[in-house]
């Protein structure tokens, strides 16, 4: 088994979010429609990250969290950023067989949330797995499957919980497709993924569609003699 890797480092994007809902109070049958859309920047995920290899099989721990920076308005239905800070920690293993070009990758993890003090609302301790299928159809190219289960191990608190506990949970799957290149001789990757999402309760409901780049920022490291 190969050495502990140790890796540092941040996370962030740009995007847009679009939500419509729905609201129908019998009997009288009022019904109200409302939508909202907003483009803005996420939060800010730092992470470090420690991984173990042998072989095919490949496995890391990690530690993380969220730094609400991003665009958030408690008065907004749309919202990129959370509100709210996070510490989440985890681990993760994956299979990557370079002969026949097969990899499969879950990561596990548990999340403590702070209270959102724009509402007064602390969200319940979370877990949540990811997962992906692939395979390589070339040295830089790969498809398959993913997909996310999330379910609230805790009930929401504060003076804003107003609807009690509120646990929630939802799944997803969908397609991805992943491109290996290198940067000044550096590896780097980009993968998009889409999801269908479903087994939804207290929680939105859809579609999402992730754009990941990962890219190196430290110079590349000399393999020759210094003269």
């Amino acid at each position: 088994m190969g050495g502990g890797q140790l890796a540092v480092g941040v996370g962030f994007g740009y995007g847009k979010n679009t939500t419509e809902a729905d609201i129908a109070v019998s009997p009288r049958g009022t019904e109200v429609s409302r939508s909202d859309s907003v483009w803005g920047w996420t939060d800010l995920y730092p992470v470090v990250s420690l991984a173990w290899t042998s072989g095919v099989h490949n496995w890391m721990t990690y530690l993380t969290g969220d730094i609400p920076v991003g665009a958030y308005d408690s008065k907004r239905l749309a919202n990129i950023g959370i509100g709210h800070g996070a510490i989440d920690a985890g681990g993760g293993y994956t299979y990557l067989n370079q002969q026949n070009g097969r990899e499969f990758s879950a990561v596990a993890g548990v999340t403590y949330n702070f209270e959102n003090t724009s509402t007064n609302y602390k969200n319940g301790i979370d877990s949540h797995l990811d997962w992906a299928a692939s395979q390589f159809l070339s040295a830089n190219w790969e498809v398959g499957v993913a997909g996310y289960v999330y379910y609230q191990l805790t009930g929401d608190s504060g003076s804003g919980a107003k609807l009690g506990p509120f646990k929630s949970k939802v799944a997803s799957i969908g397609p991805e497709v992943g491109y290996a290149f290198t940067i000044g001789g550096l590896p780097a990757y980009f993968n998009l993924r889409g999801y269908w999402e479903f087994w939804a309760e207290n929680r939105l409901q859809g579609y999402t569609v992730f754009a990941t780049l990962a890219i190196p920022l430290g110079p590349k490291k000399s393999t020759g003699n210094s003269q």
